[in-house]
């Protein structure tokens, strides 16, 4: 089992060796800022001050300034209250609603049976109902004997004469 100086001394390895990573990455010392937008990728610190820099132009100059009072435009934008406001009123729109059980698109994907291809299951079942509109449906025998049991009239084949006449004997 390693000492507690041992284990001290490795995080404090750890710890200086983080901290010269963010030192690195702060005062310019980085191997690669290509990523940067700005025309000084040398340093963070700078780039930072290049975008304050930028940013304090386009106000000074009439940039966009936060009115909530009329749409965005390329001069105007809504504040952050506001945006959030138009957000929860789109998305109460889009849920007229809902229950909580049925608020986003996994629980509705659940309340059908998570089934991809729901439509064509729904439309499969359709197909498998007795139809009145029509007396040419075409089902098997067993589809029809299976419909007259469910609708509780029994087996549509039954010789009624027969059961009469057995029954007058």
């Amino acid at each position: 089992m390693a000492a507690l100086i041992t284990r001290v001394l490795d995080l404090a390895t750890r710890i200086a060796t983080q901290c010269k990573s963010i030192k690195t990455l702060i005062n310019g010392n980085t191997a690669d800022l290509s990523g940067l937008n700005t025309t000084i990728k040398t340093n963070l610190v700078a780039a930072l001050n290049e975008l304050k820099t930028e940013l304090d132009s386009v106000a000074s100059a009439g940039g966009a300034t936060i009115n909530d009072a009329s749409n965005a435009s390329a001069t105007q934008t809504w504040s952050i209250n506001r945006i959030t406001v138009k957000i929860t009123e789109a998305m109460n729109a889009v849920l007229n609603n809902a229950p909580a059980a049925l608020d986003t698109l996994d629980e509705l994907a659940a309340a059908i049976g998570d089934d991809a291809n729901f439509a064509g299951t729904i439309t499969t079942a359709l197909g498998n109902r007795v139809r009145h509109d029509t007396a040419a449906q075409g089902l098997t025998d067993v589809q029809k004997q299976n419909a007259c049991a469910n609708l509780g009239i029994g087996n549509p084949d039954t010789n009624f004469v027969t059961t009469f006449e057995a029954g007058l004997v």
